[in-house]
């Protein structure tokens, strides 16, 4: 892995991320491998094979990330039928691209029909429940194509929090996302049996 030395300047400069990643279309090995390489960057590949590097998260949307993960987790633990995920693990869905929810559960049955050698991959299943947190720096645009992009891949349910907008909106299949404006809970049910995401914490 190649270190760049950044010399002292007055003023800041961006670094073409995209620059670093090869032009071809990886396989899934080789696109395993350069995500070992680059474990400090948040790298996705798409359908069509583009590989797309941002950044790690800022502090405050790590932070809010941590809040939602602990909410399911904690759900998870008690109702004891599936798998929940932070945003460092990848899933590679039925259309070929691999997607890194910010948060993410699989129901236990489905999660357990996976070899061991693919859970310790980017394991080909798309999760039953996903929730993706806009940053600062997100294109909201981009994440409602993304959250389309998980229904047609067998998500049930998906959550796209836009803080910025202080709006939640809620995906199902074959159903217009729902956009609730300030809620201070949001309801998860019936896909997730008697879970409620409270917002106070994570606004």
């Amino acid at each position: 892995m190649t270190t760049l030395q950044i010399p002292s300047l007055s003023q800041p400069f961006e670094v073409d991320l995209s620059a670093l990643v090869p032009q071809t279309k990886m396989s899934d090995e080789q696109f395993y491998e350069f995500c070992r390489s680059n474990r400090d960057l948040r790298i996705e590949r798409l359908a069509t094979g583009e590989v797309i590097v941002r950044p790690p998260a800022f502090s405050d949307t790590g932070n809010r990330n941590f809040k939602i993960a602990q909410q399911v987790g904690n759900w998870a633990d008690q109702d004891g039928t599936g798998e929940t995920f932070d945003s460092s693990a990848g899933f590679t869905l039925p259309n070929g691209s691999t997607k890194s929810p910010d948060v993410s559960w699989i129901r236990l049955e489905r999660w357990n029909q996976l070899s061991d050698s693919q859970k310790a991959s980017f394991a080909p299943i798309c999760p039953d429940f996903v929730v993706e947190l806009r940053s600062s720096s997100d294109s909201l645009k981009r994440l409602q194509e993304k959250m389309v992009e998980y229904l047609e891949n067998g998500v049930q349910l998906g959550i796209l929090v836009d803080r910025k907008n202080r709006t939640v909106h809620v995906y199902r299949p074959e159903k217009m996302p729902e956009i609730l404006e300030n809620p201070d809970t949001v309801n998860c049910n019936p896909e997730l049996t008697g879970f409620s995401l409270k917002m106070t914490k994570i606004w």
